[in-house]
This record gives C-alpha cells, structure tokens and sequence, in this order.
C-alpha cells in the first residue's frame, strides 16, 4: 500500500505550525489521522531543517512505559531542547491514563508546538472543551475522497468504472491493500463493529449492542430521509427491538460523536432561518453501508446525496436540507458569503425525474448558483440557469462549488 498525499489536510496543518492552540487532528476510526500526523512530521523536517521532534505513539510497544500521565510529561519534557522548536507529536493519546493532565501542563509551559490524535471513544467532539483547559483547534479528517481514491488507483483511467467501485468501497483506505472484494469488505466489517462493540459500548457502559446495531442499521437504511428519535423508536418497538426516544436520541448523539454519522439539519429558503424540526443523517463513509448490509433495500441515488454532503463538508461547507414552501432542495451549502444550491440523481434521463430536480430550483429567487448532479456521464450543460454536472466529474473539481 502506497501513501498518498493530501495536500488540504496538509495545509490546514501547515497554517496552524506556530500557533499557541492545542492541535487536535480528529476523524472516524481508520480515516488516517496517524497517517497524516506521520508525513506532516516528514514535512517539518524537510522544510524546517534543524528542529526537534518529540514523537510518542501509543500502539508502539517501546511506549508502553509512558501509559500514564506523569510518565508522559516526564518522557516530553526530559526530551525538551532549549535551542530549538520542540514539537510533541502523541498519537493514540487515548492509551494513556489521564493524558488530558500531562497535555494540559505541557501546554501551559508554552515551549511546544502540539499535535495529538486518538480514539474516538475517547477523544469525543463533545468532550474537549471538557478536557483541554486551553485553547484547541480541531482538524477534523474524512476519509478519501474520491479524488484520493483516483489518486490511489492512478492506473485506472475509466472515471466511470472507479466512481462504481469508490460508491461501493467507499474511503477507508486501509481496505485498498486487500486484493478481494470479500477481504475489503471484511476490513470495513471490523472497523465499523470496533466502533459499536468496542469503542462506544466501553466509553459510554451499554449493557448490550443490540439496540445501538439495529439503530445504526436503521439509519443506514434510511440515509436522506427526513426522522427523529421518536420515529425511529416508534419503528424499532414495531419490528425489532423495544426502546424508547430518550434513548435512541442518547445513542443518535454517540453515533454522530465518533463520526459513524452526521445529521444535517433543515433551512428554510424562503424564510432565511433554521429548523429545529427533524433532522437527515449521513454516514461517514458508504463503505461502510455495503459492509454491513450488502446491497439490501440498495437505493443509488441516496448513496449519492450521502457522497455529496460529506464532500461538501469536506470542503468546507455549512451543509443544511433545503426547504422551499412544500418541495425540498436536497443541499443548502453556506461557506462564508458563499451559498449554493443543489440536487442530488441517479439518473435524471427521464423527463419526469428531471422536472422533479429542477422544480424546486427555479422557484428560488436569489441568485445563487444552482447545480443539479447526477450520473449523466455527460459534460457540463446548462438549463434555465441551473448548472447540470456529472457526478463523478464535479467529485474531482477543486474548486468548491464546481460552478
């Protein structure tokens, strides 16, 4: 398996070198935060030349004495130098006991550069303002994107073919190494039931996985549509499991915590304001979607919406569902001054499919840039103003909204 580069993480991580903020690099189990932390430590020392790098890596056994707090701050600072910049790299902070003490001290002291990446279990979105009593800055990390997945496969030169296989495979590059279609399911398989059966039953004591397994599977079944805990219990008292909303709401929030999914929420167009009502969810990686449930109730044009929001998010967006009297726009995406709209298709050959897309974006009156995208496998056209990509085409265009 070859490492390959990813020059916005990269970026992210380069504006940041210097800053006086805790550098939290965060993302879904297996999305390759240590990968990353890795070759930005082989950027500094090739660009920065005569600096000192402080690396602890917790699955490495020669660390295994430093999986306690006093042991860590001791090992870092009887390892400071004076004469240089001191940077302290900790990955699988996790492993150690209490760690949050040993890099809260150390940020303190104001003599280093820091980077820690760890489990989600432990390392929770919703916990770090609770753990680091300084100030932190959060990159999170996806996994590929399809861009990367081309990248990876650089020899494959029909787009068409690896949008197919990326739609199925999805980003968890760790899957790439295996030569069979079973063998990379099974690596995704064992990811995703790590994080049910290990990493949240342990962080949050659930007596059984049964509920949060049929919960998960659920809204994997159930990607782009609109729901809430009440529903969702109410589906799962009916046909297989009893619960309760207070607790599939609980266990919603311990899925989106470790990044499994993300909920989206709505916007009224016309109204300028947001939505508290019902909510969408996305997963993480659609890979992860064809390891547990195969191509069971399989519904394309919903793995494609999935796809496109998480890119979204991965460029940067403020991604919300889009409400326009009684029709939905699948995406509202906010970056700054920036807006676009968008829907998302399978296939928008048929007349009827394709008014179904374009109706609702011809009713909204600002002029911000409307895209429909969909596996047209054409070039870019445009009708009545709306620009029509093709999907696996505007997925590897670097400019934001592919307008």
């Amino acid at each position: 398996m070859h490492y390959i580069e990813r020059p916005e993480y990269m970026q992210r991580l380069s504006d940041l070198m210097g800053t006086p903020d805790i550098k939290i690099i965060t993302g879904v189990r297996r999305s390759g935060k240590s990968e990353l932390m890795k070759a930005y430590i082989r950027k500094i020392i090739e660009t920065e030349g005569d600096v000192n790098i402080i690396f602890v890596d917790f699955f490495d056994l020669k660390y295994e004495d430093l999986k306690e707090y006093h042991a860590l701050y001791g090992y870092i600072e009887k390892h400071y130098d004076p004469d240089k910049r001191n940077y302290v790299f900790v990955d699988e902070v996790q492993l150690c006991e209490k760690f949050e003490l040993a890099i809260n001290s150390l940020h303190t002291s104001q003599k280093y550069d820091l980077y820690i990446t760890g489990s989600n279990a432990f390392l929770l979105s919703s916990d770090l303002t609770t753990l680091f009593t300084g100030r932190f800055i959060e990159i999170h990390v996806f996994p590929f994107s399809f861009a990367e997945f081309c990248r990876y496969y650089v020899d494959e030169k029909d787009t068409a073919k690896l949008f197919d296989e990326y739609v199925i495979e999805g980003g968890l590059a760790g899957s790439y190494a295996y030569r069979t279609d079973r063998d990379r399911t099974n690596y995704i398989r064992d990811v995703y039931d790590t994080i049910i059966n290990r990493d949240l039953v342990t962080k949050y004591h659930l007596p059984d996985t049964a509920t949060l397994e049929h919960l998960a599977e659920y809204m994997m079944d159930n990607v782009s549509n609109l729901t809430s805990p009440n529903n969702i219990s109410d589906t799962l008292s009916a046909n297989v499991v009893t619960t309760n909303h207070k607790t599939v709401g609980n266990y919603i929030r311990y899925l989106c915590d470790a990044y499994v999914f993300y909920g989206v929420r709505r916007y009224d167009i016309r109204g300028k304001k947001y939505l508290k009502t019902s909510v969408k969810y996305y997963l993480s990686d659609t890979g992860f979607r064809f390891a547990r449930l195969g191509r069971r109730n399989l519904d394309y044009g919903r793995m494609y919406e999935n796809i496109v929001c998480i890119e979204l998010m991965r460029r940067g967006y403020e991604v919300y569902v889009g409400k326009l009297y009684q029709k939905e726009v699948d995406f509202v995406a906010v970056r700054g001054d920036e807006k676009i709209y968008i829907q998302v298709s399978d296939d928008i050959t048929r007349q009827e499919t394709f008014e179904r897309e374009y109706g609702p974006l011809l009713k909204i009156k600002d002029a911000y840039p409307k895209l429909i995208l969909a596996n047209t496998k054409h070039e870019t056209y445009d009708y009545e103003g709306i620009r029509i990509h093709n999907l696996a085409d505007w997925l590897l265009q670097k400019c934001g909204g592919g307008v």
